[in-house]
Parts: C-alpha cells; sequence; structure tokens
C-alpha cells in the first residue's frame, strides 16, 4: 500500500522575481562613473574658459591699446594704462577718410551679395532637379572652383579686366567677387535644394506654373535660411578682402576701409596707436552684421541639419 503523500511546492526558476532596488540604494557601476563624469565636466569646462581667453584677450588688448598714448606704449607696450585717450581713433577716423571707404565697401559688398545670391540660386536650381551625367560634371566643377586661390587668378583677372576696361571700377570689382564666390552658392543652394521635396514642384506644375514662377514663388522663399548663411559667410570674405581692391581699384577715392586701414603700416617701423584704432573702425560693421544676422545664420544651420 502505497502512501499518498505529496512534496511541498517548490517554486520555479521562471517564476521568481528578481529582487527590487531600493530607490536610496546606488549601483558600483553608477558610484564609479560618477567621479570619471565630474573629471570630464570639469576638464571641459577649463579647456572652454581657456579657449574663450584665447579669443577675448587679444581683442581686449587691441581696444586698451587703441585708447592709450603713444608715449604710454612706448613707455610700457605690455602694461596696463596709465591714461586712456579718444585721439587715436578720431585721428584714424580722418586719416582713412573712414566715412568714404566705408560707403565704397558697404557699395561692394551688397551688389556682390545680391549678384551671388541671385545667380548661384539660379544656377543650382536646376542642378539641384537634373539627374543628367551633364550636371552632374557642372556641379563638380563648380566644387573645384572653392580649391583655386585668388592667388592663382589675379594675373589672368588683371588682364581681362584691362581689356574690358573694367579696371579702377566698382563693376570690374563686384564682377570679381562675384566669380570668386559662385562656386560656394553653387554648392550651398545644390546641396538645400536636394532636400526640398518635389512634390511641391509637382503641384505646382499641375496649377501651371512654369519654371521661373515654380523657383520664384516656392523654392526661392524656402532658401531664406541657407542664403542668411551665404551672405554672412560672403559679407565677411569679401569685407576683410585686401588683395581684389589693393589691385584692382587705384583711384583713393574708391578704395575699401580695409586698403585704408593697410596704409598705416610701415616696414619699418609699426604704431599700434594708429593701426589698432583703424583696424578696429573697420571690423565695427562686421561686428553689426554678425550681431544682426546671428539668429538667421543659426537657424539657417538647423535647418539644414534637421533636413
Amino acid at each position: 500500500m502505497t502512501s499518498d503523500t505529496t512534496a511541498p511546492d517548490v517554486p520555479s526558476v521562471s517564476g521568481t522575481r528578481p529582487a527590487t532596488r531600493l530607490p536610496g540604494s546606488r549601483t558600483t557601476s553608477g558610484t564609479s562613473r560618477t567621479p570619471l563624469r565630474r573629471l570630464t565636466t570639469g576638464l571641459g569646462t577649463v579647456l572652454l574658459c581657456l579657449g574663450t581667453l584665447l579669443f577675448v584677450l587679444p581683442f581686449l588688448f587691441t581696444v586698451v591699446t587703441s585708447l592709450r598714448t603713444a608715449a604710454d606704449v612706448a613707455r610700457s607696450p605690455l602694461g596696463g594704462p596709465h591714461s586712456l585717450t579718444l585721439k587715436n581713433f578720431s585721428d584714424a577716423f580722418s586719416q582713412i577718410h573712414y566715412g568714404s571707404s566705408t560707403l565704397n565697401t558697404l557699395l561692394i559688398t551688397s551688389l556682390s551679395c545680391v549678384a551671388v545670391t541671385v545667380i548661384g540660386s539660379l544656377a543650382a536650381y536646376p542642378l539641384a532637379r537634373i539627374t543628367q551625367h551633364w550636371s552632374t560634371a557642372v556641379y563638380r566643377l563648380f566644387i573645384l572652383g572653392t580649391s583655386v586661390p585668388v592667388f592663382v587668378v589675379v594675373a589672368p583677372l588683371y588682364l581681362l579686366m584691362r581689356d574690358l576696361n573694367l579696371l579702377d571700377s566698382y563693376a570690374g570689382v563686384v564682377l570679381i567677387y562675384t566669380a570668386l564666390n559662385l562656386p560656394v552658392a553653387v554648392f550651398f543652394y545644390t546641396s538645400f535644394i536636394r532636400s526640398i521635396p518635389a512634390d511641391l514642384e509637382e503641384a505646382a506644375a499641375l496649377d501651371g506654373c512654369g519654371a521661373f514662377r515654380t523657383f520664384f514663388t516656392i523654392i526661392l522663399p524656402l532658401l531664406r535660411p541657407v542664403t542668411s548663411t551665404l551672405l554672412t559667410f560672403i559679407s565677411l570674405q569679401i569685407w576683410n578682402d585686401l588683395l581684389v581692391p589693393l589691385v584692382f581699384l587705384q583711384d583713393p577715392g574708391k578704395r575699401t576701409v580695409m586698403v585704408n586701414a593697410y596704409s598705416f603700416i610701415d616696414p619699418h617701423t609699426v604704431q599700434p596707436t594708429t593701426l589698432f584704432p583703424a583696424a578696429l573702425l573697420g571690423v565695427v560693421p562686421l561686428l553689426i552684421i554678425f550681431v544682426f544676422f546671428q539668429r538667421q545664420v543659426v537657424a539657417g544651420m538647423s535647418a539644414g541639419a534637421v533636413k
């Protein structure tokens, strides 16, 4: 006669519950990562502060030196200021003909930016939409133009401007800046237009819009973010350029502000109290442009990244 005893229930392995971690407890890996994370954060903060000082200190030194007298700078070039004066700025303002030279630079920069924007966007639109071999070859030719330094083409450009009777004229300088910056504009616009859905253009074609009307009413308004970024980049390039106006503009009344500021550089002696104020006066419009277009530049870069 067998006994009717049963073994006690043993919980299965699959039915076991994992041990719960209390809210206040810490794992060993988390404890070991916390000091490393703090060290990394502190090191990044130190590097950021050092990088900021490397950018800010030269600018502060230039501003302080511009406000010092010539005797004070000669006595202690790297020392602190004993007296401050605005006479250096007033002298530089009159000597570089700041008003007329700034207007010349603004005229050349604005006309060049308008030409680069219009021609670059019109050229990039078919290159972004046509998928044939010749369009790819033309696009690569434009990209190749970005790697050509301006020093290589100065002599041919000078002969060309001479034959076209465009030497010492605003039109010749604007054409040169347009040709030099057009490859960059085509690269910017082509990359951005390729990210725009083609369904918008197909819908416009169904409504009877032609290619030019589709471009100016649909595509061009969508290019505002990248246009802001491109205009800021080109403006900085043209405003800071010294070679093209120095070679192609001989009339002193047509020179740009950077060329007139360059006239303070003597191969034998350099006077900081005259050179630094002239350089700062030339940079002031650039700072205003950057502050004005700062949000547009960030928006353009963010829009391009999202697309």
